[in-house]
């Protein structure tokens, strides 16, 4: 599957109607950015049955702020509609696909047991 440009509008659609959902905050003017969408791109390739999708920050700047973006590039991963992983800066190919296969990976029946949990604890 080819990348996907996302607005603010369609950004809780989509966490919502896909398994795992890669997004990738990226800006015109940021060099690191644009050497890192071909990596984007060529990884989302692989991987058809994942949605891979960019936020132009300078667009969706509403977008951007909820999500605390502070650095670009910055790639958030969501699994089942829980943010699994957010870290600002470029990835090589590799990394990537190792960080796809881990968050293929996860074992979400823990993940939300501790999400259950800590909503429990902060509860009393």
């Amino acid at each position: 599957m080819a990348t996907i440009d996302i607005t603010e509008a369609q950004f809780a659609q989509t966490i919502e109607e896909n398994e795992i959902v890669f997004v990738d905050f990226w800006a015109a003017w940021c060099g690191p950015c644009r050497q890192f969408a071909p990596v984007y791109q060529q990884v989302s390739e692989k991987f058809p049955d994942i949605a891979f999708t960019k936020v132009d920050t300078e667009a969706e700047q509403g977008l951007a702020a909820a999500a605390g973006i502070t650095s670009i590039p910055t790639l958030m991963a969501f699994r089942d509609k829980v943010l699994v992983f957010s870290q600002p800066g470029a990835l090589a190919a590799s990394q990537l696909e190792d960080l796809v296969e881990a968050v293929k990976g996860i074992d979400m029946e823990e993940v939300h047991a501790q999400i259950a949990e800590q909503q429990r604890s902060s509860a009393q």
